[in-house]
């Protein structure tokens, strides 16, 4: 059996924003969520798979109009005419309370509803799928511990909207622990909500999110797609696959380290290399790569950066000029001044200062007290520092360790 589980399609996702960039792809990057679509549907014929998992957030909102409903059944119907059977649920962006638009979906295709849970059953494939979908947006109940038991001698799929015990930049919807998912009794969890991939449990029970099928900002960066089931006869996890999806577009933040640059000219051959290497080197027909660049680290070019952030933009954009498939859809600078350095001539001063004033200090354990008293540290000291006061030596070894520490700091600043 071949399985293949999606989720967060977010189809028509507006990508707001877009208008107030010079020269973005708006069209092409608006298509880009229907595109993916269109590689998921032919990925499942290509594989001949027995269903398609899609685990909530298939639409972004309220549809504009309908046809963006009549897209999805489109894309459905072909499945439906290669036998393939569909298994979704809603999301906290498709809940029931926020769709005001629907279509009929064919046959092929299993809703699960909002109310309870429920489950879909199929001795003849071998396959029971469960799941319940979002009511409304702000699902705060945990759904999972509702999903009826697994049924024995099936493969079990469970389907779920979740952010588990909660991911740093999502909401904290129908929450849930991993441990209560894997004693659970299925075999597959099919996660959704958490736009980047991820297999929380891979040993036995498989607890994946796949990610969203396309990224929509800069903050959705990297391959985008799907996962691939294979299930062998014994009705176990054999392989799981990451599929990429996103032909149309793709994002990427690319953070380039300032600290060799010593101008303008250095910061953007570094900009050059580093887009070459991570985003050109490999591009592909007809996927428009969206980078954001940032500059990091501490370097000599800090200064013009800051003071010359237009004409380092300007100069950014120019270089992606050479490759019509990147589009430069911010420049940031987040570099700081280098560490002030220590010059040459100055260190061998500076250390016979150090080792001068230490010696001074090793000469005199009375001042040193006289510091510790004044300073208040003594009393605050280990019993066992205190008593080490009253040792031979102890001003030397103190004072000499001092000195060691500070020729070491010296070392690092040159």
């Amino acid at each position: 059996m071949k399985l293949l589980h999606a989720a967060d399609l977010h189809i028509d996702s507006p990508l707001r924003g877009l208008d107030r960039y010079p020269g973005a792809p708006a069209e092409h990057l608006r298509n880009a969520t229907r595109t993916a679509v269109d590689n998921l549907v032919d990925l499942a014929l290509e594989e001949g798979v027995t269903a398609v998992l899609l685990a909530g957030d298939i639409y972004d909102g309220s549809w504009r109009d309908v046809n963006t409903g009549l897209y999805f059944t489109k894309q459905m119907r072909r499945l439906r005419e290669a036998d393939i059977r569909v298994f979704m649920i809603s999301g906290n962006h498709d809940a029931e309370n926020k769709m005001t638009m629907k279509l009929t979906l064919p046959d092929n295709v299993h809703l699960f509803p909002s109310e309870k849970a429920g489950s879909s059953v199929h001795e003849d494939l071998g396959l029971a799928v469960h799941g319940q979908s979002f009511a409304q947006a702000k699902v705060t109940d945990d759904l999972a511990a509702g999903y009826r038991p697994a049924a024995p001698g099936l493969f079990n799929v469970g389907l779920l909207h979740t952010s588990l015990n909660g991911r740093p930049g999502h909401d904290r919807y129908a929450p849930c622990n991993l441990e209560q998912l894997v004693d659970h009794g299925y075999d597959y969890w099919a996660l959704g909500h958490i736009h980047k991939r991820e297999v929380v449990h891979g040993d036995g029970v498989h607890v994946v999110f796949p990610g969203n099928t396309q990224g929509r900002h800069a903050g959705e960066t990297g391959d985008k797609g799907c996962t691939l089931i294979t299930v062998d006869g014994a009705g176990a996890v054999e392989g799981l696959e990451h599929r990429d999806l996103d032909t149309a577009a793709r994002w990427h933040e690319v953070r380039v380290d300032m600290t060799g640059a010593l101008d303008l000219d250095d910061a953007c051959h570094l900009v050059e290399r580093d887009l070459q290497r991570r985003v050109t080197d490999h591009a592909v027909d007809g996927r428009v790569d969206a980078v954001r660049v940032v500059a990091v680290g501490a370097g000599e070019a800090h200064s013009a950066l800051l003071t010359r952030r237009e004409e380092f933009t300007a100069e950014v954009r120019g270089l992606s000029q050479d490759y019509p498939s990147v589009w430069i859809e911010k420049v940031r600078v987040d570099t700081s001044r280098p560490r002030e350095r220590v010059a040459s001539e100055q260190f061998a001063g500076l250390v016979a200062d150090v080792r001068e004033e230490a010696a001074r200090l090793a000469d005199d354990p009375e001042r040193v007290r006289e510091v510790l008293a004044g300073a208040g540290l003594r009393g605050r000291l280990p019993a066992e520092v205190r008593t080490s006061f009253e040792e031979d030596g102890w001003a030397e070894r103190m004072a000499g360790g001092a000195a060691d520490l500070l020729v070491a700091m010296l070392e690092e600043s040159r």
